[in-house]
């Protein structure tokens, strides 16, 4: 019966995976040749005529489908597939090899044969004609190809074997010579294969796939195989990454690894998991950013360092959120934020070029041009730009600039917006309010968003022109931000001030919400997110005290810009592992 649901799916061929590897026998297009290779048996057509009448004749349009619609469908394939393990093992065949020795890979084959005519084959003393034969649509990693599989070419039994024992998603380890069907197909014409893995389980079909996307998430491996171009995405997120490391250390930075587990959270706000550690009965932070530790390195001698790695934040799960995330920062001695946009620009457009070979790209149908020169311009002028508020009027008074900003956007704002105007707790929370609301949703082409105010950067050094802002910049492309730099701040001091300042603002909210337990929905998810201890850690400031010299640092988020480059609609769909709800 397994056979038979196999054989129905030869009108939906999947891509499936078969890898080939080296042995001492090369393919030879004259003589008796062999290919060595493993397969991920997914798709089959048996034939009791010829080969090219049987492939010419697939109805693609079957209803058939190899992934059982019920969980009982389910467990009655496993369990026919558990006894055609245990028939294996009593006629002395072990499903679930140790090795196999390889030769090529698919592309390969496609390569060195690329000159083969139709209906010849790299073997010259093969006969052609056959009684009965079975196909296989093959994949690995580098593409696709067919195995053709005749009868009388097989020793004893084999024939047999692969038509009862062998299911959709096996592993095959096969050998066989090269040749190319009448109808251009090439094939490997098998002559012997064994087992090397059996599948318990069946895979999705070509044609409804793995369509739950919560599934996909869960069982990527799955949606891998039955995706092929999912697998894709993260080839490219290697590509990408692997350019990056190449970028940076081209212009003389060196990697380095900071701790994961922190004794304060710092280098961002941003609520931390914590964690106990039995031995030194203390608790401990998964790191909510690299920072601090990267600038200590400053401190200690090296000039240029940088360090791409996970990233823990216990907040928000959302299409560009989630709880664990990649990022490379760096940090540059005797430079200034200037240097940091051309970075940023540099990073962008390597990689840019290393998966799409070219600068105009296609994201979510928006067509991004990532051509130099980007633009750059400030906070103020945006908000100005869009709103029409200018806050550079408004000076310091909070209450006018509450007042001004309802008022402007009030028919626009949604209660949620309204409430974080109220609430904000200078003018410089506003003017980010304002921003964030209505204009970086809007900032598409790649843009550079210059001079933050300083009560939102306590990490980032004061403007040496513009009181009251400091030189930081953010990076937004897709109404996104991707990178987020300064010039560093190295005044021990004011560092101090600014730490000290930050940790008594949040305290307030922390007792404010733990005060008001009767709020909104909206107001109970405020309380919570800011229910959490903030500390100061007071091994970054005394370091700055030893001396840190000029410095810009930047923080880039790999997974936004993979998802850009790869256009991917959410952050889920680039990280192979997402995290996710538990499932009821």
């Amino acid at each position: 019966m397994e056979a038979l649901k196999m054989l129905s799916l030869s009108s939906q061929p999947l891509k499936q995976l078969i890898n080939f590897a080296s042995c001492s026998n090369t393919i030879r297009r004259t003589s008796s040749s062999s290919s060595r290779f493993i397969v991920r048996c997914c798709s089959s057509s048996l034939s009791s005529t010829t080969a090219a009448a049987r492939v010419g004749s697939r109805n693609r349009r079957s209803s058939t489908s190899s992934s059982p619609s019920s969980t009982s469908d389910r467990e009655a394939v496993r369990a026919i597939r558990l006894k055609k393990v245990e028939e294996l093992r009593s006629k002395g065949f072990e499903p679930y090899a140790y090795k196999w020795e390889r030769t090529h890979s698919a592309n390969q084959l496609h390569d060195i044969y690329r000159n083969l005519g139709n209906g010849e084959e790299s073997n010259s003393e093969s006969d052609f004609s056959f009684w009965e034969a079975c196909f296989f649509t093959l994949r690995d990693d580098s593409g696709t190809i067919q195995l053709y599989c005749e009868k009388e070419r097989l020793a004893g039994d084999q024939f047999e074997q692969l038509k009862t024992l062998v299911d959709i998603g096996d592993i095959l380890g096969a050998s066989g010579s090269i040749k190319r069907t009448e109808k251009g197909e090439l094939s490997v014409n098998l002559s012997s294969f064994a087992i090397l893995t059996k599948s318990l389980l069946p895979l999705p079909d070509k044609y409804h796939g793995l369509t739950d996307v919560d599934k996909r998430y869960r069982q990527r491996y799955v949606d891998m195989i039955a995706n092929p171009d999912v697998a894709d995405i993260f080839r490219n997120r290697a590509k990408i990454v692997s350019e990056i490391r190449k970028t940076v250390e081209s212009l003389g930075f060196v990697e380095v690894e900071t701790p994961v587990l922190q004794g304060a959270a710092g280098g961002a706000e941003a609520r931390p998991f914590v964690t106990y550690h039995n031995s030194l009965g203390r608790d401990l932070y998964l790191r909510i950013a690299t920072e601090l530790h990267l600038k200590r390195m400053l401190v200690g001698g090296f000039e240029k360092v940088y360090e791409i790695g996970r990233i823990f934040r216990n907040e928000g799960i959302s299409t560009r959120h989630n709880p664990e995330f990649t990022t490379i920062e760096m940090y540059e001695a005797y430079s200034d934020y200037q240097s940091m946009m051309n970075m940023a620009e540099e990073i962008v457009i390597r990689c840019a070029l290393a998966v799409h070979g070219k600068l105009t790209i296609d994201y979510q149908g928006v067509e991004i041009c990532l051509e130099r020169p980007w633009r750059r311009e400030t906070m103020h002028n945006l908000v100005k730009e869009v709103t029409g508020i200018d806050f550079n009027e408004l000076g310091n008074d909070l209450t006018a600039a509450k007042e001004v900003t309802i008022r402007t956007l009030g028919a626009s704002l949604e209660h949620k917006d309204k409430c974080s105007i109220e609430t904000c707790s200078s003018v410089g929370h506003v003017l980010n309010e304002v921003f964030e609301i209505g204009v970086e949703p809007n900032l598409l082409q790649p843009t550079f968003v210059l001079d933050y105010p300083v009560e939102i950067s306590p990490l980032a050094k004061p403007h040496r022109r513009h009181a009251g802002l400091t030189e930081r910049f953010e990076l937004f492309i897709c109404g996104r931000e991707l990178a987020n730099a300064f010039s560093e701040l190295t005044d021990p001091v004011d560092q101090r001030r600014r730490l000290e300042e930050q940790v008594r603002q949040h305290n307030e909210r922390k007792e404010a919400a733990i005060s008001d337990t009767n709020g909104s929905e909206d107001q109970g998810k405020t309380n919570e997110d800011n229910s959490y201890e903030v500390t100061l850690d007071e091994d970054f400031l005394t370091a700055l005290e030893y001396g840190m010299p000029p410095a810009s640092g930047m923080g880039l988020g790999i997974d936004r810009l993979v998802m850009l480059l790869t256009n991917s609609a959410s952050i889920r769909d680039v990280i192979a592992f997402p995290v996710l709800k538990v499932q009821q």
